[in-house]
């Protein structure tokens, strides 16, 4: 009906009325904690680019997991960085590397956290690419052995979800096959479906060591004027076996996000990425926004979208703010 009997307004009047006609909700359940971890004992490094986060030898690193899962948070993800790089990517997939030892600590000290390894190779690699390079080209196919090896190393570790990054075409079939052909057919796959090639990944560059030392990752990540080509990234990782599908960045492709939603309807994450965790820092800090209110806003806007779930710089920060951000 039209004005004055309709008055939309009525139902915004009071605290306790907007959050009984709330639409979406965002809970500390819905977040995924990204975590560094490299090699020695006792290590806390600040990553400049990124306040309040760090690159935490494994003993520190089992002490953030345990923060996490004290805040409710459900799962941490892990990104490493290894002592030795090679162009190979060999730490990658060693039974004792960074990740597969953190993972291993993780699982035996924390009993109510899941822990999801990101799997790509650009830490690992002495040229800053996500795979095997032949000249100054990426060998997708080559890359594709690498890509199972590493994810049945991660599963062996205690790895309760793998997440392939490196946007390889075939890459989830391959790990799928790995798997399932290894003992680990119960071991889920987060497949990075859509991910851009993105200015977001500014300050994560710093954080994981892992700037290309020639070129970019264009030819590989996807173009970010593309949003239909993102639903053939998808449909193709679904068919090859992923579980779960992730956005990423999150903010600057909410209408990817929903797109795939409500296209696939799987269980779908988005990354909210260093460089929107980042600019968010330096506003506040210049006292340019509201910090808590900028997150929430954020956040709700990505699941909003379509997020089940969002993987965030920001989570220790909402886990806190929940209650008295709304």
């Amino acid at each position: 009906m039209a004005f004055p009997q309709t008055r939309l307004r009525r139902l915004r009047a009071t605290p306790a009325l907007r959050a009984l006609v709330r639409e979406t909700s965002l809970e500390v359940g819905d977040l995924v904690l990204p975590l560094f971890v490299r090699p020695g004992k006792g290590e806390k490094r600040p990553i400049q680019s990124m306040p309040g986060h760090f690159q935490y030898s494994v003993d520190e690193l089992v002490k953030a997991a345990r923060a996490a899962a004290s805040a409710g948070i459900p799962a941490v993800m892990l990104f490493g960085i290894p002592e030795r790089k090679d162009a190979m990517a060999s730490g990658a997939y060693a039974a004792n590397g960074i990740v597969q030892r953190a993972t291993r600590a993780i699982k035996d000290a924390i009993t109510n956290i899941l822990v999801l390894t990101d799997l790509c190779f650009c830490e690992y690699t002495s040229h800053g690419h996500c795979g095997v390079v032949r000249g100054h080209k990426i060998d997708n196919d080559a890359t594709l052995a690498l890509a199972a090896k590493t994810a049945v190393s991660q599963a062996r570790a205690g790895a309760d979800i793998v997440a392939p990054s490196g946007m390889m075409d075939g890459q989830v079939g391959a790990i799928r096959r790995a798997l399932d052909g290894s003992g680990f057919k119960d071991t889920p796959i987060l497949a990075y479906a859509a991910k851009y090639a993105s200015a977001f990944y500014g300050p994560f560059r710093e954080a994981a060591e892992s700037p290309p030392q020639f070129g970019d990752r264009s030819t590989y990540q996807m173009d970010p004027a593309n949003a239909r080509e993102a639903l053939r990234e998808v449909a193709l990782d679904i068919e090859e076996g992923a579980d779960m599908v992730m956005i990423k960045p999150a903010l600057p492709y909410l209408d990817v996000l929903s797109a795939v939603k409500a296209r696939f309807g799987l269980p779908t994450a988005a990354y909210s990425v260093s460089g929107e965790f980042s600019m968010i820092k330096a506003a506040a800090a210049k006292g340019w926004l509201d910090e808590r209110k900028a997150v929430y806003e954020a956040h709700i806007a990505i699941k909003r979208a379509g997020a089940d779930f969002i993987i965030t710089y920001y989570a220790l920060e909402l886990a806190r703010w929940l209650g008295n951000v709304r």
